[in-house]
């Protein structure tokens, strides 16, 4: 077998760890995230347990080609032109990588990973009939920072000032920012909004948080931000800041609270997805795939460790809580 070369981008972009081996005959899937290595591993084993359900087993009948974009968005089309310039039997990516292999291709199958509506981003015409060569799993963690909010509110009765953590890079913020200020003033409870979009401002966004006393954060969904959520973790302990994330791997990590779907099932189903179209199915005839379970998760160590106590009542809607 060959070693099928890895596309390394300019400008800080990388390749996974992992090379697909494969002969010419065994279509190629890449797949293209923001993530760090070691924290991309669980959605790497997830998106490869999807493409197994359906017959499908990396390095025998399919290549799957793992990249790093990083928050280089700009670098997206480059490399999206790249495997459209050559045999790729499927594009899979998060919501940049999917509207920039859009513009690039009508012909070559993508499968996205969304957290918004993808019929507002324009990737499909319907949810039931997406039509053209564009599908996917959506996760809609847009529309779950009320309830966040809510659920924050209930631990932290007395919290006063509340502050939302946003990637401004990340072309969803913007609405889950709105679904969040209209959430908190049907409560008369003021947001502060701390951008962070780099590394660097991760440590000055804390350092923010802190000056302005808050009681409590809401790190909204981000891909840079899950790329990152061991140091977001880290430096929430270090300023003593109550968080509330978006998904489970955060508080498996030491976070306090997430309330949101399965992040490493979307790559599942992702992965299922992919085998699918790899076997004949046409992206226009298969739905958009949405969640139907949403997951609390709370970190009671982390809870101790702040001096929270966990309401009673939060803990019997936990669907997972860490000891």
């Amino acid at each position: 077998m060959n070693r099928r070369k890895i596309i390394t981008l300019l400008g800080g972009a990388a390749t996974w760890p992992i090379a697909a081996h494969a002969q010419q005959a065994i279509p190629a899937v890449p797949l293209i995230y923001e993530a760090i290595p070691s924290e991309a591993t669980p959605f790497i084993a997830a998106f490869q347990r999807g493409l197994a359900e359906v017959g499908f087993a990396e390095g025998q009948n399919v290549a799957v080609e793992y990249h790093n974009a990083g928050s280089h968005y700009e670098h997206l089309p480059a490399l999206v032109a790249e495997f459209v310039n050559r045999p790729t039997a499927v594009i899979v990516g998060n919501t940049p990588v999917a509207l920039a292999a859009k513009k690039a291709t009508s012909t070559i199958p993508i499968v996205f990973l969304t957290g918004t509506d993808p019929v507002k981003l324009g990737l499909v015409a319907s949810f039931n009939r997406p039509g053209g060569n564009v599908t996917g799993v959506s996760f809609l963690s847009a529309a779950t920072e009320t309830k966040r909010l809510g659920l924050l509110r209930e631990l932290l009765p007395k919290a006063t000032v509340i502050a939302a953590l946003a990637d401004p890079n990340f072309l969803t913020t913007a609405g889950q920012l709105k679904d969040l200020q209209d959430a908190s003033r049907t409560v008369g409870q003021e947001i502060q909004v701390v951008e962070a979009g780099t590394d660097s401002q991760l440590d000055s966004g804390f350092a923010t948080l802190a000056q302005l006393r808050s009681d409590a954060v809401i790190v909204v969904a981000a891909p840079f931000f899950t790329s990152r959520r061991e140091r977001l973790v880290a430096l929430a302990d270090h300023y003593r800041i109550p968080a509330m994330y978006s998904w489970r791997e955060f508080p498996a990590a030491g976070g306090l609270m997430s309330y949101g779907t399965s992040l490493t099932d979307a790559f599942r189903q992702a992965g299922v997805y992919s085998g699918r179209i790899l076997k004949g199915a046409k992206p226009a005839d298969l739905p958009v795939l949405v969640p139907t379970k949403f997951e609390l998760v709370i970190n009671m160590k982390t809870a101790k460790a702040l001096g929270i106590e966990v309401p009673n009542a939060i803990q019997l809607l936990a669907d997972e809580v860490i000891e």
